[in-house]
């Protein structure tokens, strides 16, 4: 008796991994932007803007922007924005700064971590009130962040009086990438190779899974490709980076401490939009606000919840900066959140909710500071510079339209 066996699974074709998204084309477009943004700016500067010592400070840059991008994501995907983030880093500054000269000793060896404490706590406090307000007083988030951005910016000017507080704690400063505050060429080179081996582990793993539930895996060819970029990209990385010698000490400087932050903070981000149940339902309540009620989720802790992650985030983004600065001011962060709600605009997080990755939200920040890094080696005003960023948010936007009306979403 003859006995059916059922045909193996054909592999998709190059064009049908596409359409069923296992290719983000939004993410190659972006990947391709920066690279010319770069080229471009590469050749208008004679090769200063590709330096290893630029490419070192672009990465100070990155740092803070890139982990308030990471929330301005979950924002902006349920729904919301938060204006205030440009304030509070100014006002959250300021707290860490008088903790650490008016309440400990700044040359304490525990000042540098109970300030840092003080200011993620702040940042969660405002948080707190900031969701309260959207979540059970029912008012929209964009009248409770602009109210946020005017109050918050002059509670830190009657904070400090108007003064500069510097200096800060010298293990402080370390936060923000200033003296000492880098890996070295042998730590980053581990760290390097950590990063490979993740690579390589998770992306075995995913095909491996994928091929165990029935689903199609991209070509071999494309899933080498993938990879050799991956591992490419680390390496140069590495190199250039260890290739920028600290001026003190003439030693590889290595990956800043900002930055590894901000690789934490990218990866435990991207595991919460994809695998925790907090993410999963941070995009359910942008795709559908009532399905997610419907659902039996408690939207407004879920909302409340979200601007508490918000203001956690300013409180490290604002310890970096101010750290990197080695000074807190009122004015520090100033139109910051223009930088960053176009960091994730730019990264592919649609206003209308939903639709967001955390890997789009870092390049944009990226390209963001791209642009105004490479701008300010050009000697571009400050005021064009800023004209230059609001176009590239409105065409992001109107790009994020195009896409969303040709592909049905």
């Amino acid at each position: 008796m003859a006995t059916d066996i059922p045909a193996p699974a054909a592999q998709p074709a190059a064009g049908a991994v596409t359409r069923s998204g296992l290719t983000d084309l939004r993410l190659i477009a972006m990947i391709a932007i920066l690279v010319a943004v770069w080229v471009g700016f590469g050749v208008a500067t004679n090769g200063v803007f590709l330096s290893p010592r630029n490419l070192f400070n672009l990465s100070l840059q990155v740092s803070t922007v890139g982990v308030l991008a990471t929330g301005m994501v979950f924002i902006i995907v349920a729904r919301h924005i938060d204006l205030s983030v440009g304030s509070q880093i100014g006002f959250i500054g300021v707290v860490g700064a008088l903790v650490q000269t008016q309440i400990l000793p700044i040359d304490g060896t525990h000042t540098w971590w109970i300030s840092l404490g003080a200011m993620l706590l702040t940042g969660a406090a405002i948080g707190l009130v900031n969701g309260a307000l959207v979540a059970y007083a029912g008012i929209p988030s964009f009248v409770v962040t602009l109210g946020g951005l005017m109050f918050y910016r002059n509670a830190a000017y009657m904070l400090n009086e108007g003064r500069t507080i510097s200096p800060l704690n010298e293990d402080f400063r370390r936060i923000g990438g200033g003296l000492d505050g880098s890996l070295g060429a042998a730590t980053s080179i581990l760290v390097g190779a950590v990063a490979i081996a993740a690579i390589l582990f998770f992306a075995v793993a995913s095909r491996r899974k994928r091929a165990q539930f029935g689903f199609p895996n991209p070509p071999a060819s494309m899933a080498f490709l993938t990879i050799g970029a991956g591992v490419a990209t680390i390496v140069a990385f590495i190199a250039v980076m260890n290739a920028y010698e600290l001026p003190r000490t003439k030693e590889a400087a290595g990956i800043a401490i900002p930055v590894l932050i901000l690789i934490m903070v990218g990866v435990s981000m991207s595991v919460i939009s994809r695998r925790h149940q907090f993410g999963r339902h941070v995009f359910s309540l942008g795709g559908s606000p009532e399905s997610t009620a419907l659902s039996g989720v408690n939207t407004r802790l879920l909302t409340l919840k979200l601007f508490v992650l918000m203001g956690l985030l300013c409180g490290l983004g604002s310890a970096i900066v101010t750290a990197r600065l080695n000074a807190a001011a009122s004015v520090t962060g100033t139109m910051m959140e223009l930088n960053v709600i176009a960091a994730a605009v730019i990264g592919g997080t649609s206003l209308s909710g939903g639709v967001g990755t955390i890997v789009g939200g870092l390049l944009g920040a990226l390209i963001m500071q791209s642009l105004e890094s490479g701008m300010i080696l050009m000697g571009v005003p400050t005021p064009l510079q800023r004209m230059i960023v609001a176009v590239v948010l409105i065409l992001a936007v109107l790009i994020d339209l195009a896409y969303r009306a040709r592909s049905g979403k």
